[in-house]
């Protein structure tokens, strides 16, 4: 395998804030971001600073964590993980919403990039650092976990389970194939279609046999995969949606209602202060909303929880007082969750958290979550961005090498149509390109020359002269794309060798890593695949990296 390193600047999609934070050769952006980043993202600094738990929580977590272990299937590995963290280990965490096959590849990368730093911060703090996976398994959209994208052969083939449900529900609960509704039948038919695209290999068995079980539920089935890929290298997967660990966290939550106006306040400010440095807030917080969600006791739905101005707090229909909403944390604490600026704090609280490893979305919220990080634990847990990678299938590389089409190629045409075109250019006789190029470089030429000659004699007249030059210019390039439209034709496997490349590197005009599910490359050989992600998370690359496999 063989791997390049592309700058994060870039690629597409990315939002201005992630690209300072992560763009190395900005030397003055992160000075400027300091202020909301307290660490440098690719510094090893914070392996030295971990947090500290009493011994009591630590006791109380890793009890948490075993009473989970057997249902996700955690290995030897991972299970001596837990008792480090019980033992005072520092934890590099991460975290995914649970999509339908495992999500997306950047899953894999993001829980890499854990076990990398974990290793990393051990070995140079001395101190044990233990890889942790959060499942995103509280919130309440279930169109975007439910589904998954894997490469057809012309097209990338989407699969759902079309779930339903009556409120917006906290996802992981949701079971995979409700008997009233044929669930069975649609589940089975989906591991079917993908059994078939992944040629039958070892992964599509064990996507089977998770998913497939009777009464598994997105949480449960996803778990368990993402424990299964990474059995050897301890990673612990951990739900967090459970009353043990909602009392943990109790703190945070408490926190949160009692100060939900100075939040609300500091949140706004720390907004105001993004967008005047010309960046978004990822998160839009208005007057009255709040950091967190009531699940209601008899429907078990997920509101919003919005305050009034006479002090009350309103979930859906239910009024409460705050005294009434701070007994509920009190007697039941796994009905009260936060959102996603305050989730990540609410982890902190529960974990002994030394980093986080996160995805450009991610990232931006901790320039808002930073404000909540001080308020309520008096510090800001550093950042870190996860691996962000292309993988190369030995097929696809046979076919750029025989067209020398780099990524970054790829990138610039960003259609099939315009790769095609520049397939077209390159298999042109060069007898034909240096004919075009000595026309339209002599033709270039004598223009500016022209130009510049009617520029001396009036504005107007060179003016009009450059508008003249610029539309037979535009001319000329047309000839030279009807020249390569016209080979491209000729020699119909351009146009199917540029649409299966751009369908395998930017299908559907995004990033792999964010549209087809990472069980699409672990139908090869999965342990080479993971162990070479662990070590291109190292990040010696701080931009994209791209892999050939």
């Amino acid at each position: 395998m063989t791997t390049d390193c592309l700058p994060i600047t870039s690629l597409p999609g990315t939002s201005a804030l992630f690209r300072d934070f992560a763009d190395v050769e900005t030397a003055s952006e992160p000075k400027r971001l300091r202020r909301w980043y307290p660490s440098d993202p690719f510094s090893m600094e914070w392996a030295t600073r971990s947090p500290q738990l009493s011994a009591e929580h630590r006791e109380r977590l890793a009890e948490a964590l075993r009473s989970q272990a057997d249902g996700f299937g955690l290995s030897e590995a991972a299970r001596a993980n837990i008792d480090k963290l019980a033992q005072g280990a520092a934890a590099v965490v991460t975290g995914q919403q649970v999509g339908l096959f495992g999500g997306p590849l950047l899953t894999l990368l993001k829980a890499a990039t854990a076990i990398r730093k974990a290793q990393e911060a051990t070995r140079i703090s001395g101190r044990e650092h233990v890889p942790v996976f959060w499942l995103a398994s509280e919130d309440h959209d279930l169109e975007e976990v439910d589904k998954a994208e894997l490469f057809g052969k012309t097209t990338v083939e989407k699969f759902s389970l079309e779930l339903k449900v009556a409120h917006a529900w906290p996802v992981g609960g949701i079971v995979l194939a409700p008997s009233a509704e044929g669930g069975a039948e649609k589940i089975a038919s989906e591991l079917d279609r993908a059994q078939e695209l992944l040629a039958y290999a070892p992964i599509a068995d064990t996507l089977r046999e998770f998913y497939a079980a009777p009464g598994a539920t997105l949480a449960g089935a996803f778990g368990k995969l993402i424990a299964h890929i990474f059995a050897a290298h301890g990673l612990i997967v951990m739900d967090a949606a459970s009353h043990e660990f909602h009392a943990l966290g109790a703190p945070v939550l408490r926190t949160a209602i009692e100060n939900a106006s100075s939040l609300e306040e500091s949140l706004i400010a720390r907004s105001a202060e993004l967008e005047a440095a010309g960046y978004h807030a990822q998160v839009l917080v208005q007057k009255g909303h709040s950091l967190l969600f009531l699940l209601d006791a008899e429907t078990g739905a997920r509101w919003p929880l919005r305050r009034g101005d006479d002090g009350s707090w309103r979930a859906g229909q239910q009024t409460l007082t705050q005294t009434e909403l701070l007994a509920i944390l009190e007697a039941e604490p796994d009905r009260i969750s936060p959102n996603a600026l305050l989730r990540p704090v609410f982890q902190d609280v529960i974990l002994p958290t030394a980093a986080y490893v996160g995805g450009p979305a991610e990232v931006a919220y901790f320039a808002q979550s930073a404000v909540v990080y001080e308020a309520v634990l008096g510090r800001v847990t550093p950042v870190l961005p996860r691996l962000s990678a292309t993988l190369i299938e030995p097929a696809i590389a046979t076919v750029m090498d025989r067209h020398e089409v780099s990524f970054e190629q790829v990138l610039e045409a960003r259609s099939a149509e315009q790769l095609a075109l520049r397939l077209g250019a390159r298999a042109m006789p060069i007898e034909g390109k240096r004919k075009i190029a000595g026309a339209g470089n002599a033709m270039d030429t004598e223009l500016t020359a022209l130009t510049e000659y009617m520029s001396t004699l009036s504005a107007e007249l060179g003016r009009a002269a450059a508008v003249s030059a610029s539309k037979m210019r535009y001319q000329m390039d047309r000839l030279r794309r009807m020249a390569a439209r016209f080979e491209t034709e000729k020699e119909a496997s351009l146009a199917k060798h540029a649409t299966a490349i751009m369908l395998h590197l930017l299908p559907e005009g995004h990033l792999q890593e964010r549209v087809i599910n990472g069980v699409q490359f672990l139908a090869q050989d999965s342990e080479t695949l993971i162990q070479t992600l662990i070590e291109a998370a190292e990040q010696t690359c701080p931009g994209h990296r791209v892999i050939r496999l």
